[in-house]
């Protein structure tokens, strides 16, 4: 068999990079490192079904509320708290575009996994100071990274900065970045979509859906190949049996879409007729490797007044999953009804 010359030259390349790997030596730090970022993350429940890795890319998708930035926080505290308290030891970048997360929240929830794995009051509750190790809060809370953005070219420029940000925590630290949180990556999606309509003629204020969501894509491409980290964004959900595309169609029903979305936000879930709707561009769902979706179920108590908590399906949508988890929501987080 005869190869060409491009066959030849992949053939030389491909065994100049074996032989330099085996011909090269590794640390155990360096090996240790590797393994970590190929080996799949033990993210707590609910999430723990389908084995994660970083370059994975979660979709959370459901209602508001279905306790989709809850489960970021569950998994956020799991990734931050360290190694000997069941922790991943990692840093975690939360980025927020509907100005919604509650950092008391996260707090609370935080404080109640340390005081579950330190039942014992500390010397400092004795002396009037908190009842749980509030060393441990600190470190905890130092490796939580916060972002909040307000618009689409403010979520454009975060990202186009976020390696140099990356790297000077990786040093303040000593740890790497393993978790890219987006919260509600579609909170942007309707200003952007009215913008083609009101200014059509002004391309310095034009912010096209497809071109925003390459931007989007592309960049977080971009950093992922710098700092392989596991990214998952939630998204709220609309109602309806199709979605247009056509751009005569989107122009008629961008604003009926809208206030269906935000309709839905406010209807009692237990009267919503639920079927899951498509409107990110192709763009982004292309790009997501695993889907879930959470909703309300009318086989199963939306809310309990007495047991202070909330009913949740949790459905694998990517992979597809046959059966439906049940998950309870509490004040203490997110829980498997087994």
């Amino acid at each position: 068999m005869i190869l060409s010359e491009g066959m030849k030259e992949m053939k030389n390349s491909v065994r100049e990079e074996v032989l330099s790997w085996i011909s090269s030596d590794e640390t155990a730090a360096d090996m240790l490192s590797r393994v970590s970022t190929i080996r799949p993350f033990s993210l707590p429940p609910p999430l723990h079904k389908v084995p994660l890795r970083v370059g994975n890319v979660l979709e959370i998708v459901g209602p508001s509320p279905s306790a989709k930035t809850l489960i970021l926080i569950q998994v956020a505290i799991n990734c931050i708290l360290p190694k000997h308290y069941g922790g991943l030891d990692h840093l975690v970048l939360f980025i927020d575009l509907d100005s919604r997360f509650a950092i008391m929240r996260f707090s609370q929830i935080l404080i109640h996994r340390i005081r579950v794995m330190h039942p014992q009051p500390t010397l400092e509750s004795h002396n009037g100071g908190p009842d749980y190790d509030h060393t441990l809060y600190n470190l905890c809370m130092s490796r939580f990274l916060y972002l909040r953005c307000s618009n689409s070219l403010e979520f454009l420029q975060t990202l186009k900065t976020l390696n140099q940000r990356l790297e000077k925590e990786k040093e303040v630290h000593g740890l790497s970045v393993h978790m890219l949180m987006i919260d509600s990556i579609g909170a942007f999606h309707w200003v952007d979509r009215a913008s083609m309509f009101l200014s059509p003629r002004d391309n310095n204020r034009k912010l096209f859906l497809q071109s925003v969501s390459e931007a989007v894509v592309k960049d977080i491409k971009k950093l992922l190949q710098v700092h392989p980290m596991l990214v998952i964004a939630t998204k709220s959900v609309i109602y309806g049996d199709r979605y247009f595309t056509g751009s005569n169609e989107v122009k008629g029903n961008f604003i009926k879409d809208y206030c269906e979305e935000r309709f839905s936000r406010n209807v009692p879930r237990s009267h919503q007729h639920f079927q899951y709707r498509e409107y990110m561009p192709s763009v982004w769902q292309s790009f997501v490797t695993h889907r879930i979706l959470v909703h309300s179920s009318d086989n199963h108590p939306v809310a309990s007044n007495s047991q202070n908590s909330s009913f949740y399906l949790l459905e694998w949508l990517l992979p597809r999953s046959s059966f439906p988890e049940k998950i309870i929501v509490k004040d203490a987080g997110v829980f498997v009804d087994s």
